[in-house]
């Protein structure tokens, strides 16, 4: 895995593996996928303003997470289905994220169970992403579920009234494969997306199961059944931020999804610094996901204000070509492009970051 230097690599590597169904699964977006282009085409507007002869003793990426430390503030975002990318899965990605002292971020609609994950790295630091069910029991089950395996935080997916039209998973009739199964589930919950009807699987799984008519006394209603904090997850606003922290979350996941919900939003980087700005006054944590394929990427997020960044795609790129030391070849790159960052841009922790290390390309405009 040493030979791959760069997450663009192992995305080009991983695309050469990885079955055509699940390679397009994980890489579209939605519709024209503009947004999807942007995420990434965001952060290369911004300009980063290095200080020179601070007098750098040594580099420290260490932080602290809702009161976790973590190695870096890198972490790994949820994502569908891994056994798709890797016979190990979600095993493979959390046990990575444990040696590399990351947080693991483990999907709903994960091929490893909760249990599994919990007992394979029982030393990371690990936050449950959830879907509400119609069947508030199935809900609650898995909160419960998550909280007695020691999880440390429910990241609670707002952005999904239903799953945003993703054109190659239509054309290909996404389905998972049937060795495979949803395995945070038992029997209907767990197979149904086998079957994948006129178009996409996983469109026809959510199809009666998610409830789209969810309100922000959803967070009360989980507040009253969980005492791990709540992580509102998909906001592009900053009144939805404030509605979240006035309804309850204790921090704020600034994402569009990966662009896979609704084309023509922000990029996460460009709808971060608002959010930042309407909870300045709330005790609450901000951290942002979407196109960070780079160590630059990651410094250029933290100068805006997030607490810390969360990558999906990319850990699924290490995963499909060596499982989990593939995982941990990719947080190795994040990992030592952001000591360069950190060293050369004149920063010797996260502490020090300030928002002058940043600005848009418009800035130099008139040159």
């Amino acid at each position: 895995m040493e030979k791959y230097i760069s997450v663009k690599e192992l995305e080009e590597a991983a695309a050469s593996v990885l079955p055509k169904a699940a390679r397009d699964y994980y890489k579209s977006g939605a519709t024209d996928e503009h947004t999807l282009q942007e995420n990434k085409r965001a952060f290369q507007r911004l300009r980063i303003r290095p200080k020179c002869l601070v007098g750098l003793t040594d580099c420290n990426l260490r932080t602290t997470v809702l009161g976790n430390e973590v190695s870096m503030p890198v972490g790994i975002s949820p994502t569908a289905m891994q056994r798709m990318a890797h016979p190990d899965g979600e095993i493979a990605n959390a046990k990575a994220a444990e040696k590399e002292g990351v947080i693991f971020t483990l999907s709903t609609l994960a091929t490893s169970s909760i249990e599994e994950v919990a007992k394979a790295a029982p030393r990371a630091v690990k936050w449950f992403q959830l879907y509400i069910y119609n069947d508030r029991e199935v809900t609650r089950n898995l909160v419960l579920r998550a909280e007695r395996a020691g999880f440390k935080a429910i990241a609670l997916t707002v952005d999904t009234p239903v799953f945003g039209l993703r054109r190659a998973d239509v054309h290909n009739r996404f389905s998972l494969p049937r060795h495979l199964r949803l395995s945070n589930f038992e029997g209907f919950l767990s197979t149904k997306i086998h079957s994948s009807g006129e178009g996409s699987g996983l469109n026809a799984y959510i199809n009666n199961l998610f409830d789209k008519s969810l309100t922000w006394d959803e967070i009360k209603w989980l507040r009253s059944i969980t005492n791990l904090p709540i992580i509102a997850k998909g906001i592009l606003r900053g009144d939805d931020a404030v509605k979240a922290v006035n309804a309850g979350c204790s921090a704020i996941l600034v994402s569009n999804h990966g662009a896979r919900q609704l084309d023509g939003v922000p990029a996460s980087i460009e709808a971060l610094p608002e959010v930042v700005e309407a909870v300045k006054h709330y005790n609450v944590e901000v951290y942002m996901d979407g196109g960070v394929s780079t160590g630059t990427d990651v410094y250029k997020a933290l100068t805006l204000g997030a607490k810390a960044v969360f990558v999906g795609r990319p850990a699924l790129w290490g995963l499909a070509l060596g499982g989990q030391v593939g995982v941990e070849r990719m947080l190795k790159i994040f990992r030592t492009e952001l000591e360069y960052t950190f060293n050369i841009a004149g920063t010797s922790s996260v502490a020090d970051i300030t928002k002058d290390m940043v600005v848009h390309e418009s800035a130099y405009s008139k040159l």
